[in-house]
């Protein structure tokens, strides 16, 4: 190869700008962001980053100025943009929930469904996406860019807003009430078609999305190993069904086995005292990077 093969991925800026570096680094992958220069550092020499809104990320990914970007599900459809999804990647954020894009009024507002919109004004930045809603409904209505800040001008300045919500705290907070759902979205990986029929790109974009999922996958797992007599053991792998198939191994020690597996985080602390008293000794509980399946 006479030239460095380059993968250009986009990684989106802002909100879920921390979450991603993270999820990369767990993937194994470093990157260190510097305020000066929007082209982080990193530590993959065939790799190339590039920190761009997450409002655009798919359009650069379209046409071939990225190979890929992780970037909302909301944005591909907003942008129309024609590109290839290898998956969809939950980064847990504030809850598990994934991002909706609602259509809410003030809480005395007389509008109750998307057919009393005839007429009205709605202020979103997904504009696209509600124009498509609009016409599913059969409802006229205008609709005009925001720049943020939708809330505010809910009471003011527009019958009606499009916003993005996780929990909805923020708008209830804002005297808002959620008529409907436009768009339920999750962060996707996605290429550029002509970047998926490249072999070798292909091939790093598909490793990238192995070890990301690992990473994702790890998450809410962890790592258990305890020590147990011979003799109690098929008492507990009855007893405690969470525990799924466990690696056993022999100890040095006649009689006694190790016993180790990957559970979910949340069950743990019911099922440490469990183990405790069904005769476990030792037990550890362990941090996982990745689990690839």
């Amino acid at each position: 190869m006479s030239h460095k093969e380059i993968l250009k991925l986009g990684l989106p800026k802002g909100s879920l700008q921390e979450g991603a570096i993270a999820k990369m680094a767990k993937a194994g992958y470093h990157i260190q962001v510097s305020s000066r220069s929007y082209v982080p550092y990193v530590d993959d020499d065939h790799l190339m980053i590039r920190l761009i809104r997450a409002q655009e990320i798919s359009r650069y990914v379209e046409h071939g100025y990225l190979d890929c970007g992780l970037t909302g599900h909301d944005w591909i459809v907003e942008n129309g943009s024609k590109v290839h999804e290898v998956g969809e990647f939950i980064f847990s954020k504030a809850t598990s929930q994934p991002a909706r894009w609602v259509l809410a009024v003030p809480e005395n507002s007389p509008i109750r469904s998307p057919k009393d919109l005839n007429g009205k004004r709605i202020a979103t930045e997904v504009v696209h996406i509600t124009r498509r809603y609009l016409r599913q409904h059969g409802v006229k209505a205008e609709v005009e860019f925001s720049w943020g800040a939708t809330e505010v001008k809910a009471h003011e300045l527009v019958d009606a807003i499009v916003e993005i919500t996780e929990t909805g705290s923020s708008l209830r907070a804002n005297n808002l009430r959620i008529v409907d759902t436009l768009l339920v979205s999750t962060p996707r990986l996605i290429v550029n078609h002509a970047a998926w029929k490249d072999a070798w790109k292909r091939q790093k974009i598909e490793t990238l999305a192995m070890l990301l999922r690992g990473a994702l996958e790890a998450e809410s797992k962890v790592g258990l190993k305890m020590n147990l007599q011979q003799k109690d053991l098929a008492r507990l792998l009855q007893s405690l069904p969470a525990l799924r198939n466990p690696t056993v191994s022999s100890l040095s020690q006649p009689g006694w086995v190790a016993v180790e597996t990957i559970i979910d985080e949340k069950v743990v602390r019911e099922l440490i005292p469990q183990l405790k008293a069904a005769g476990a000794e030792g037990i550890i509980e362990y941090p996982l990077n990745k689990v690839v399946y």
